[in-house]
Formats: C-alpha cells, structure tokens, sequence
C-alpha cells in the first residue's frame, strides 16, 4: 500500500506542484518501508545530537558526578557506549560511574612536570576523580601481574571467599621460567579467600590459576569473563587470555584501563584490607588433609619498608607486575594527610629500581594536586 505524502516548501525537480501529492512520482509519495527508514533516521539523528550536547557537556575534563558519562569511543574510551538493537535499530547504551575521562589530548605531560623514562604514567585524585598526571596512559602494554587486578575483580564479583578450592593438575604444574609461584600442589584444599591473598599479597601465578579454574571451569572461559566485565567498566583496550599475566602476545591493557579497575576494587573492603598486608601466613590442607603453612611477603617495597614512603603520604596497598616483555609495573592507592585518595600507575620502567623510584617521584608532584586541565 502505498502512503502519499506532499514534501511542503519544497520544489519538486520532476517539476509538479509541491503542495500536492502526486501519483507516480517518487518525490511526492513513499511506500510505508521507506517512510519507516525515513522515521528512523531521524530519531537516530535526533539521538546522536542529543549525545553530541552531552559529550560537549560530560567530556571537558574530569567530572565528579552521579549522573552517567556520555562519550564517543575514539576519545575517551572511558565512557563505556554500548550499543544494542532494539528492532533493528542500534542504540546507545552509557554506563553510570563515578570515573575520571581523560580525552586523548589531555593525556600528555604538563609543562614543568617531570618527564618519566617509563612508557606510560598516571595519576588520579580519586576523591573528586580529577588527573593530575597523565602520559601515554591508552597505550597497549603488557601489564604482567597487573592482571592479577582483573583477576582480583572477577573474584571479589563472583566468588564466595569462604569456597574450598581443590588445587587442580593443571595448577600444580606451571613450567614457565621465572613464573613466581606459591608451590601448590595437586589435590591442595585451599579457601578462595586464602587463593586470594597469595595472588594479590605474594603474586603467586599457581594462585591465580587456580582462582580462574574454580570461578570458570577453565583458564579460557575465565579470559573470556575477564574481557567482558573489563569492558563493562570502561577498560575496552584490555584484552586477557589468562588470569596471571604470564607474557602472551595477545594479552595487553592500559595504564588507564588498571586505574579504572583499581578504582572499583578499592570500593570492596575486602580487597582494601588484603593489598596493606605487608605480610600474612597461609594455613591449608594437602590431599591428605595434613595441615600445611605458606608465609607470603608482599611484593610492594613500600609497605615492607625496603622503599621509602614519599613525604606527607599513606600508602595503603597495591600491586607490583614484573615481565622481560612487560618491564616493571606498579599500580598504587595512597592517601594524602588531608584525606585525599589517588590511584597512580606506572608501566615499562626499565627495574624494579626504577618503577619505585619513579612511583615516588610522580607522588610527591601531584601533592598539591594541580590539574592538567
């Protein structure tokens, strides 16, 4: 059937009177598809300056706010559009967070703030969510044990920390040279909880298999959840294929993408009080149900007092990452004496020497948090 419709204050080129509907003429009627691909277009044109006002809203800085961020992806992956169909038409779908958006253009180092040898920096003052230091933070890297903060987020989402997990072969055997490991063995009956604290404090690579067997199944189907629930925060330029960060090609994150992922778990008290253990001892089973102990020292020098804590600063906990591929990591939470909360990320310093170092550097110049804005 066809509906008739005149185009009004408009010249027809097939040279009939504009004000009234004729027959035959393309210009002058449309078949009811085409008026329903003409309704759409405009509400999806409509839509996108409906976003367009938010971006330039949302997006001129870092916003404290509860309402939800709107972004375009190619900018500021931050703002986490999705899209789904609702009869055949795609929309947007923004998630709500409290979360500092960096544009690209703003992610450089500010004129007179020191220029760091590692590839990528970050710091963010997470009370009010404002940058105070950024460089190169969407650059991909591998994050080595920084995936162990991904790790760290599906368990604390979907696990029960009072499990028993059952060590698995697969677990037990981890050959890689170099990998740290907590000496677990086949048939251990360790709590999820306890798993944790071996990951997070210790970095144990067996720990952290193990953690990902349990929740998934499988190491594969845990990568699969890491990558999902990655991007349900805004972390899109993460990709996992194991729950460690032993060095695979394919497995690589951002400075921003940890501190989106830091800012979320340090919301779980949980998570809180298990990164400030400078130390902790593990009590478990072997297959036999014999008693076993594992003492686990955190791999952050700052808590265990081999590196000195900057001037004027708590650090509260956070975790190290250390790869041939990957260099030196560090993702750190810390408190300044006015209460102040910041997230700071280092990667692919040269050392452990240097990520340290470096760690306090960026610190002790972002106390008087001056933004780069």
């Amino acid at each position: 059937m066809l509906v008739k419709t005149a185009l009004k204050g408009r010249s027809c080129p097939n040279g009939h009177d504009k004000n009234k509907p004729l027959p035959g003429c393309g210009r002058h009627e449309l078949t009811s598809e085409k008026r329903k691909d003409f309704l759409l277009m405009s509400i999806k044109t409509s839509f996108t300056l409906f976003l367009a006002t938010g971006l330039l809203w949302n997006l001129t800085g870092c916003q404290n706010r509860d309402m939800p961020l709107l972004s375009w992806t190619g900018d500021s992956p931050a703002a986490g559009v999705q899209t789904m169909s609702v009869n055949g038409m795609d929309t947007m779908n923004t998630y709500a967070g409290n979360v500092c958006v960096i544009p690209k253009k703003k992610a450089k180092v500010k004129e007179g703030m020191t220029s760091f040898t590692s590839l990528a920096q970050l710091c963010v003052e997470i009370t009010e969510q404002k940058s105070l230091y950024a460089n190169n933070i969407y650059e991909r890297l591998y994050p080595a044990s920084l995936t162990k903060l991904f790790t760290a987020y599906v368990v604390l989402k979907k696990g029960n920390l009072d499990d028993i997990v059952t060590i698995s072969k697969n677990a037990a055997n981890i050959r890689e040279t170099g990998a740290k490991l907590c000496g677990l063995e086949e048939g251990d009956q360790v709590s999820l909880r306890d798993l944790l604290k071996m990951m997070l404090v210790y970095s144990g690579n067996d720990a952290a298999l193990a953690i990902a067997e349990h929740i998934e199944g499988s190491e594969e189907n845990f990568a699969k959840v890491m990558n999902t629930m990655a991007a349900s925060i805004g972390a899109v330029d993460s990709h996992f294929v194991n729950s460690h960060g032993l060095h695979q090609e394919e497995h690589y994150t951002t400075a921003y993408d940890i501190y989106l992922v830091m800012n979320e778990l340090v919301k779980n008290q949980d998570f809180v009080d298990i990164i400030h253990m400078a130390n902790c001892e593990i009590v478990y089973k072997d297959v036999a149900g014999n008693e076993k102990r594992m003492s686990c020292t955190n791999t952050n020098q700052y808590l265990t007092g081999a590196k000195q804590v900057p001037e004027d600063i708590t650090i509260i906990g956070g975790k190290t990452g250390n790869t041939l591929a990957a260099g030196a990591c560090l993702a750190m939470y810390s408190r300044d004496l006015d209460g102040n909360e910041y997230i700071s990320v280092i990667m692919k310093a040269v050392n452990n020497d240097t990520v340290f170092g470096q760690m306090s550097q960026l610190l002790l110049e972002v106390k008087e948090k001056e933004s780069i804005e």
